[in-house]
């Protein structure tokens, strides 16, 4: 699977699935999670609870339940964050192009909600199929460890 070609990024991407009112949002969601995932903020690098995980399991959206990675996607690449070479399913993330700070990136969001991701990179050179680096928060994540991981 491939990004979208950065001319076909807008701002006016599909609309998500899911809305609710930003006050909505605040009152769901922590001070932290809330700056992530609404207000497209980023966490620290090495800070987060996923970036060094290795458990079997699925990422889901922590906003909305969306089942968004798998752990047989996750890689080590050593930025200080949870990377990824492509999402569970075609769909499950939509791109906009994302000029801030004087950059020129990717940012990846939530189909189902519209929350903040993070980035995808192309082309760094990492052994992954897809050549891409889903740079994802942690805290836009909740790992739901796999059946046989999960232990009462």
């Amino acid at each position: 699977m491939s990004t979208p070609e950065k001319s076909d990024l807008t701002n006016s991407a599909a609309a998500p699935a899911t809305s609710r009112s930003d006050e909505d949002w605040r009152q769901e969601l922590t001070p932290e999670e809330y700056h992530v995932l609404r207000q497209a903020g980023t966490e620290r690098p090495y800070t987060g609870e996923y970036w060094d995980t290795h458990t079997a399991g699925v990422y889901n959206c922590r906003a909305c339940g969306t089942e968004l990675f798998t752990s047989k996607e996750k890689f080590d690449s050593h930025c200080g964050w949870p990377s990824f070479w492509a999402p569970l399913a075609e769909g499950r993330v939509r791109y906009i192009h994302d000029r801030t700070l004087g950059m020129d990136r990717i940012e990846v969001r939530c189909a189902n909600c519209d929350s903040h991701l993070g980035h995808v990179f192309e082309g760094e050179g990492y052994g992954t199929p897809t050549d891409q680096r889903y740079c994802i928060n942690s805290i836009s994540l909740k790992l739901v460890p796999a059946a046989e991981d999960a232990r009462p």
